[in-house]
């Protein structure tokens, strides 16, 4: 999904991964940095300690562009059975 936003969009998209046992740390704690899992979109946390929607990122990075937000996705047969 990122790389098709930073594509779809132009915004630089950074990846930061470290184990597990780093984001623990008290120096990790001090950069005041979300916990882990997180997304962020400029200094806003999107999600911190779980995953995020796909719609709603996209939706924060327009916002963050100042651009209108993404037009909803169609649910198909599954997604309207299941209200997804």
């Amino acid at each position: 999904m990122l790389p098709g936003l930073g594509d779809k969009y132009d915004i630089l998209i950074e990846t930061m991964s470290k184990p597990k046992a780093e984001y623990n740390t008290d120096e990790y704690f001090e950069l005041d940095l979300p916990v882990a899992p997180a997304v962020m979109v400029g200094e806003e946390i999107v999600v911190e300690g779980s995953d995020v929607a796909d719609e709603k990122l996209e939706s924060v990075i327009c916002k963050h562009l100042g651009l209108s937000p993404p037009e909803p996705r169609k649910k198909g047969i599954f997604g309207r059975i299941f209200k997804k």
